[in-house]
């Protein structure tokens, strides 16, 4: 896709918007804007209270932007890539939308940002978090008392290296205390991936090159169904839902494969999968005696997915068909429950989180041969976990502490082919501290110091004892002997005026990364697998982020740097990244936004990231018939920038990957919201992390 009409176009939207947004005054004063939260002319749409840093959106230039993901992506520490909401310098984030979990990314897109009050992002959350949990992003819509049928539909058309399309319709009625909601998603996307691969390493006497080439086309078709209801009157709500999602893709990999300086010969990868997923969640809420109040909060989800994998070399005799398949079930029961009262002139929560876990895998190799040193397996895992959590918090003048622990409760078996592993079969207890000291100057100045001791267990599909086919000379699986990663992270947060700074050291002891090494069999074989390491990292970042009439910047640099040794080999390269983010919010409905970011090359974990001088992203939007209809074109990736290049240097095996992202591309989305009203839903997540880890 040619570069130039967007840069033609961008370049005399900006002009005009820059010298209509000089020569015009807004219509509302920043008093105006923020008088949700305090009337003050100086108070900035983005403050620091604490760890946690709250944008206010009615009435600035954010506001008609479009979705909540457009809003997102231009606030400060936040980054929004196809739809992913990340944090920066954070893993493990959780979303809530009015105190419910996000479970889907739709939910962002339909929610619109002139329905949106605040966003709170939690950069040290507390004990009633999971301890893996690296920040909390709670989103507050506008309160409305709209009575009857509400409506939001939006449908989006994409254009990168395929073509994408989208549409979300959500449906909602309410009538006195009781709202009945439904909605239903369908998506066809379609990406298209280009890469090289190629292993250095000395076997037997001589150097070795292991390569090969891929050109990965992945269309998905996805659906959501749900429905549920919520019933509020004065102090007491429940309500319940119910979410069906099935899936569906083929992923197709055209590519070659070489050894040294024998000719590459062709390689195809064919992978048919079929997953479906059902979850049920249920809240209860009332508050008793003016100052109780009690939540609960439980879920179900079982979910089935089946893969079947053929692996072909058409123009070779000698090469046989490599075929296997894997089946995964698994199941989650959560419970939540928590008391919150005032205590010691203080506020303090106090807490149960509990959660049974089933998973298991079943792999297959269909071919004699490889199964020799691929074999089929069957893993089962089953975990209990009982957690208790308390909190509590209260402000001196102008010291204001927070003091938390959770004590958690884990049973964990392991199985294969229906034997016990007792190497990795496990009970552990689990105690995790939190602490936050802040200090306010005045109203635009104040720091805080955060300290939390963390406990990271890994995700289900890295404690696989399985192995996958992947070349004639490479393969790839898990690790069922990961340990729990223990981190200790302080955090440094201070403001002054618009300027923020963040300081976050983190000491990881047993925390996990991919290496890539010989693996003994008959032949030649490479295994990529997951190994704990123990790494100290310092993240940094200084931020300034002011409106300014019509125009908001956003502006960004920062700094990450490790301090890792794996087998005699240091991984310390320093990475730093800038973020330029800028919204313009011109009369008669129009907003315009343009985004750059780069980064220089360094290391991260095991891996070797390249450079990213300049990503550009931009948009133009418009909103019509009192902001029920908004209209967006949106280009990603204009000049064509972006990469996911690294190096991999572990167990004599040096790895140089080179990938051209699918982000280049066009797209046009309209959104229509009928009666608009948010939901009443107040239900959280039971057990966040557990559904992450499956």
């Amino acid at each position: 896709m040619d570069a130039k009409p967007f840069i033609v176009i961008l370049t005399a939207i900006f002009t005009a918007g820059t010298i209509r947004a000089q020569n015009e005054e807004a219509t509302d004063s920043l008093t105006r804007k923020l008088q949700e939260v305090v009337i003050t002319a100086k108070q900035p749409a983005t403050k620091l209270v604490g760890s946690t840093l709250i944008s206010t959106i009615p009435g600035t230039n954010l506001a008609n932007l479009g979705n909540a993901l457009d809003v997102l992506a231009q606030l400060p520490m936040i980054k929004v890539q196809d739809n992913t909401v990340s944090v920066i310098g954070k893993s493990n984030i959780e979303i809530y939308i009015d105190g419910r979990p996000m479970r889907d990314e739709q939910e962002l897109q339909q929610l619109l940002s002139s329905q949106l009050k605040k966003v709170e992002l939690l950069m040290a959350p507390g004990s009633a978090y999971a301890s893996n949990c690296g920040a909390v992003l709670k989103i507050t819509t506008r309160r409305s008392f709209a009575q009857g049928l509400s409506l939001t539909d939006q449908f989006r058309i994409q254009r990168r290296r395929k073509w994408s399309a989208m549409n979300d319709l959500g449906l909602s009625y309410r009538i006195g205390n009781w709202e009945v909601f439904g909605k239903g998603t369908g998506n066809r996307n379609n990406s298209l991936t280009k890469s090289t691969t190629t292993n250095k390493l000395w076997y037997g006497d001589k150097e070795t090159v292991v390569g090969s080439s891929q050109h990965n086309s992945h269309p998905t078709t996805t659906g959501i169904v749900e429905a549920g209801f919520n019933y509020a009157k004065g102090a007491q709500s429940f309500g319940s839902y119910y979410r069906y999602n099935p899936e569906r893709g083929d992923f197709n990999n055209s590519g070659t494969e070489w050894l040294d300086d024998y000719p590459a010969i062709s390689r195809d990868i064919d992978k048919r999968m079929r997953s479906h997923t059902h979850l049920a969640a249920l809240y209860y809420e009332n508050t008793f005696a003016d100052k109780y109040l009690l939540h609960f909060d439980g879920d179900f989800r079982q979910s089935h997915s089946s893969n079947k994998t053929a692996t072909t070399y058409p123009e070779s005799t000698t090469n046989p068909d490599i075929n296997s398949t894997d089946k995964r079930h698994s199941a989650l029961w959560a419970g939540k429950l928590y008391l919150n009262f005032p205590l010691w002139n203080g506020d303090f929560i106090v807490g149960t989180q509990d959660s049974y876990t089933c998973t298991s895998l079943d792999y297959q190799m269909q071919n004699a041969q490889v199964s020799e040193y691929i074999p089929s397996s069957l893993t089962d895992a089953k975990q209990t976990s009982a957690a208790l959590f308390a909190t509590w918090s209260r402000t001196l003048g102008k010291f204001s502490l927070s003091v938390g622990a959770r004590y958690e409760y884990v049973d964990y078996d392991f199985k294969i082919d229906g034997k016990r592993d007792e190497d990795v079969s496990r009970r552990d207890h689990l105690f995790t501290p939190n602490l936050s000291l802040d200090y306010s100057f005045n109203e635009e100045a104040q720091i805080t110091l955060t300290y939390k001791r963390v406990t990271i267990k890994p995700p289900y599909s890295q404690l696989t004892g399985s192995l996958s086919y992947v070349g004639l000379h490479e393969i790839e699986g898990g690790n069922p002997g990961l340990h729990d990663e223990n981190m200790h992270d302080v955090q440094l947060f201070g403001m002054w005026k618009g300027f923020m700074l963040q300081a976050d050291f983190t000491r990881s002891i047993d925390t996990y990364a991919y290496v890539k090494q010989q693996y003994p069999a008959h032949n030649l074989q490479l295994v990529m697998h997951p190994v704990n390491i123990d790494v100290s990292a310092l993240n940094l970042y200084l931020i300034w982020s002011q409106p300014l009439r019509r125009w908001t910047p956003n502006v960004m640099a920062g700094m990450y740097r490790q301090w890792l040794k794996l087998d005699n080999i240091r991984y310390n390269k320093p990475i730093f990244s800038y973020d330029f983010d800028n919204t313009f919010s011109l009369p008669h409905g129009w907003t315009i936004t343009a985004n750059v970011s780069g980064r220089t090359q360094g290391d991260m974990h095991t891996n070797r990231f390249g450079t990213t001088w300049f990503t550009m992203d931009a948009s133009v939007g418009k909103s019509f018939f009192n902001k029920s209809l908004t209209v967006k074109l949106s280009a990603t990736d204009i000049f064509n920038t972006a990469n996911n290049n690294w190096t991999m240097n572990t167990y004599g095996v040096f790895v140089d990957k080179h990938q051209s992202y699918d982000h280049r591309g066009a797209s046009l989305s309209v959104i229509y919201n009928f009666h608009p009203h948010k939901s009443k839903y107040k239900g959280t997540s039971a057990a966040e992390a557990e559904m992450k880890r499956l």
